[in-house]
């Protein structure tokens, strides 16, 4: 049964606007099709990597789509809010984590900060997608696989500034949930 999704209402609001069915969205993300309508019908929480490629070929923001609201600056996210902040519905996605939009409200940014939260030795899934993150271990440890051969452990204080146009993933390693801030930057 179908959960309610303002992503993915989002997601088909935006493809309907420009007249795009499932198809030439796909055509036009490289994602799967079976996959958008699962994202659309709410059935799937997505990653960031693949709501990246969507955002892009539907030419809006990725905060477009989990934005509610408009706050005037500055925009602060209180550690117990977070919960309430997470991008695309309640819980773990289906790669091992939970991401939280730290800049709700605020429609004219250029970058994307979020909290994001790893189950212990999660699903070790790359993506790829224009513009450049950074990635800031909050606790645990976090693997980075960056490009075809470099990996990378990255403990509490640890940074990592990267081309996401490389295939690249992140994932809680040694048994343990992590956490890290991630900074998307996209150039639109």
């Amino acid at each position: 049964m179908a959960k309610e999704s303002k992503v993915g209402q989002r997601i088909r609001m935006y493809r309907e606007k420009l007249d795009m069915s499932v198809s030439d969205l796909s055509h036009t993300s490289g994602i799967n099709e079976t996959i958008i309508k699962s994202i659309e019908d709410g059935e799937v929480l997505p990653a960031l990597g693949i709501l990246t490629k969507l955002s892009r070929a539907l030419g809006q923001r990725l905060g477009t789509f989990m934005d509610d609201q408009f706050k005037p600056d500055p925009i602060i996210t209180r550690a117990d809010d977070l919960d309430a902040a997470k991008i695309a519905g309640e819980g773990m996605n289906d790669h091992g984590y939970a991401s939280h939009s730290l800049a709700i409200g605020k429609p004219d940014r250029h970058m994307d900060p979020f909290r994001i939260e790893f189950e212990a030795d999660g699903v070790n899934e790359s993506s790829s997608h224009e513009g450049e993150e950074l990635i800031i271990c909050l606790a645990g440890e976090v693997e980075l696989k960056y490009g075809k051969e470099f990996i990378t452990i990255l403990k509490t204080g640890d940074t990592a500034y990267y081309n996401s146009v490389v295939n690249h993933s992140l994932r809680a390693v040694g048994g343990k949930p992590a956490s890290i801030y991630g900074i998307v930057f996209v150039p639109f």
